[in-house]
């Protein structure tokens, strides 16, 4: 009777166990929807690392690049092509949001994926070449006031895209209407970067974190972290806030994870447990510090529900810019 209970557990643990190995993807990958370099390459990659160090997938996931409406042709390509494929992650962030929440995405809505996870928070920032004559957020916006259409105006994404957001709001605080202001339309972080050092802009509206390896090189220079307090980083402390300057402006840059709509209940299930153990674990805070990105963790249902209240509130402020009726 014992070696037949043996037998059984035995058998129990090996049915378990090939369950576990069955549940991972064969070909897990990230689709970063923007040209290489950017924020949502960095998103992918921390997640490319930290799934295989915690040994939650056997070898890496492969990154692939989909760009195009700063995450529009991803989202589509997904939800009508691929939208049981429970090996594709795609990356998002606070702007996809936005751009959902004007219509940006075709015929589809938030309710069109399956949220999976927000991994961490960025902030906005107002980036210059190091040798920009701008040495302050006033010294930006008193060229804004005394012409507009001076000033070249890099962004991720067209009027209404949160990089636009980010110098609209600042505008708008300075008494200028943000419609006057002139913009280049680029695919990500990657590209403000390139095209700042290029000359091809003189500001550029992106984030804190695809700027750092610029900022530690000496190429560019930040006027100003969207973020309430500065940043408690030794690379970061020095760099002043729009609020510190007098203007009231905060934007938080989440960045996260979806699925296909019709990815099984099974499949979703494993990558949430997938990413709460990771989440929770002091290896991935390393290398979500390594990225420069900050602490901000939900999954499931409660990142479900912070998705829909942000596209509510970026609605309301779309109305508020005339972006959307």
């Amino acid at each position: 009777m014992k070696i037949a209970l043996t037998r059984l557990a035995l058998a129990a643990s090996c049915l378990l166990l090939s369950g576990q190995l069955l549940a991972e993807p064969k070909r897990p990958e990230c689709i970063a929807p923007a040209a290489p370099g950017g924020g949502f390459d960095l998103t992918c990659k921390l997640a490319q690392s930290a799934l295989v160090d915690a040994k939650l997938l056997s070898k890496p996931m492969r990154v692939t690049y989909m760009p195009g409406g700063v995450g529009a042709v991803a989202y589509n390509a997904v939800v009508a092509q691929r939208p049981a494929d429970a090996g594709t992650l795609v990356a998002w962030s606070s702007g996809s949001l936005l751009n959902l929440a004007q219509g940006k995405f075709g015929r589809f809505d938030e309710n069109a994926v399956k949220w999976l996870a927000a991994v961490g928070t960025s902030y906005g920032a107002i980036a210059v070449k190091s040798d920009s004559p701008y040495k302050t957020l006033d010294d930006l916006v008193a060229a804004l006031k005394k012409d507009p259409g001076k000033v070249v105006i890099g962004s991720g994404g067209t009027v209404g895209s949160q990089d636009w957001m980010q110098t609209a709001l600042i505008a708008k605080a300075a008494g200028i209407n943000p419609r006057d202001l002139r913009y280049v339309a680029l695919e990500g972080g990657g590209e403000i970067a390139t095209a700042l050092l290029g000359g091809h802009i003189q500001i550029g509206s992106t984030d804190i974190s695809d700027s750092m390896p610029h900022i530690q090189s000496g190429n560019i220079r930040i006027l100003a972290v969207l973020s309430e307090n500065r940043l408690d980083e030794p690379e970061m402390k020095d760099i002043p806030t729009a609020k510190e300057q007098g203007y009231d402006i905060v934007w938080p840059v989440v960045r996260g994870f979806y699925l296909g709509p019709k990815v099984s209940d099974e499949d979703y299930a494993w990558w949430k447990d997938s990413f709460d153990k990771m989440l929770a674990s002091e290896d991935f805070a390393k290398l979500r510090d390594q990225r420069e990105l900050f602490p901000f963790a939900l999954t499931g249902e409660e990142l479900d529900a912070y998705v829909k209240k942000q596209v509510a509130e970026y609605k309301a402020l779309a109305k508020e810019f005339g972006l959307i009726q």
